[in-house]
């Protein structure tokens, strides 16, 4: 398809800064860089009709990691290291809360909880022996404990006694949020195209020559937001993690509140409504699951269909209503990626599964990059 003269004039001319990728990271660089440039023309480019990474298919948890995770982040991180990326985490939330809104996002602070299965009693046992030591060190963070036992209240099946939980951890919509971030950058001024693939780039001095499946343009620079598919324009090492997630129909008289954390993280589950969430399982085939192709595995489904079932709503019969994928950046360091690769190209990838709470914080810093 050819583009007219007016297409061209009006929408890719004078570009000043092009993001690619419309998530979290994304609309939050090209938010921050209108604050810091207002008069500058900025184009926002995404492959989807919606964001179409993890952005609104993720899970909803405003959380920055359960005692199992943190732990396993000490054994191959310094304590220095696992603090920063805690405190990361947990000003990302809050900066998201202070941009959008807590009503615009449905943030909810029923807290966070680590689920242990009775023959993960070695983890768990690990857990509790080393919560003071964990609790010490995110201290400076938190200003009080991350993190207490609490009893299984939710007459959950097949568990250890106690949950470890943590009263900062909380919940949000998704989609509110998303809807959100995209009115909020439309109405700085920042142009969206959707369904609009960049395939390729070159720099040149003063700027930088985008190819995309439907037209060529040059921009003066160019932001790289888009997390688990970095690896297809950069040479940056982002891995791509799918993460399956299915939800229930409603379920009448539901009384499950919270965040849950199961098997280190690998699953994850929580209320919307009356209906229950659940997600994970990559860690069953973590081969088959570090791709870029969005699609449901009957492996997978049925373990999470099978924890729900045995676990979770023991003594609850139960419909599920939906089934997705979502796309997620990892790599060997939990810490992302945020750098100049070029005189005019700059990147912000790899949020290591944690976009909710480090994507804002990540695309400010992406942003400042320009300055």
């Amino acid at each position: 398809m050819n583009l007219s003269y007016w297409e061209y004039k009006t929408w890719l001319s004078n570009i000043d800064f092009t993001v690619v990728g419309s998530g979290i990271v994304g609309l939050n660089c090209a938010l921050y860089l209108k604050k810091q440039f207002p008069e500058a023309k900025i184009l926002v480019l995404e492959r989807g009709l919606l964001p179409q990474g993890a952005s609104t298919k993720n899970a909803g948890f405003a959380c920055f990691g359960s005692v199992s995770e943190i732990l396993s982040d000490l054994r191959k991180h310094t304590e220095k290291e696992v603090l920063q990326l805690v405190k990361k985490r947990w000003e990302g939330v809050q900066l998201l809360r202070e941009n959008l809104g807590d009503e615009q996002i449905d943030y909810q602070n029923h807290g966070g909880n680590e689920v242990f299965l009775k023959d993960q009693e070695g983890l768990y046992e690990d857990c509790l022996n080393n919560l003071d030591r964990v609790n010490s060190l995110l201290k400076p963070v938190f200003k009080a404990d991350a993190f207490q036992t609490l009893p299984n209240s939710f007459g959950f099946k097949g568990i250890q006694e106690n949950y470890i939980s943590s009263p900062f951890e909380g919940q949000i919509n998704t989609g509110k949020m998303m809807k959100t971030l995209l009115d909020k950058v439309q109405n700085s001024g920042v142009t969206i195209l959707n369904s609009i693939g960049v395939e390729n780039f070159v720099e040149n001095i003063d700027h930088v020559m985008i190819k995309t499946d439907h037209f060529e343009f040059r921009t003066n620079k160019l932001f790289i937001a888009t997390n688990g598919f970095a690896s297809q324009l950069i040479r940056e090492k982002v891995k791509p993690a799918r993460a399956q997630v299915l939800i229930t129909k409603p379920i009448h008289n539901l009384n499950i509140k919270g965040t849950f954390h199961l098997d280190e993280g690998y699953y994850y589950f929580r209320n919307i409504e009356d209906r229950i969430l659940f997600g994970g399982g990559r860690n069953l085939d973590f081969k088959g699951e570090e791709t870029s192709t969005f699609g449901e595995t009957t492996l997978v489904q049925n373990s999470l269909e099978n924890i729900l079932r045995t676990v979770i709503l023991p003594n609850t019969p139960f419909e599920i209503d939906l089934r997705w994928s979502g796309i997620m950046g990892m790599g060997k360091q939990k810490k992302p990626i945020v750098k100049q690769l070029g005189n005019n190209v700059y990147c912000g990838v790899r949020m290591g599964g944690m976009g909710i709470a480090i994507g804002s914080l990540i695309g400010k810093e992406l942003a400042n990059l320009a300055k």
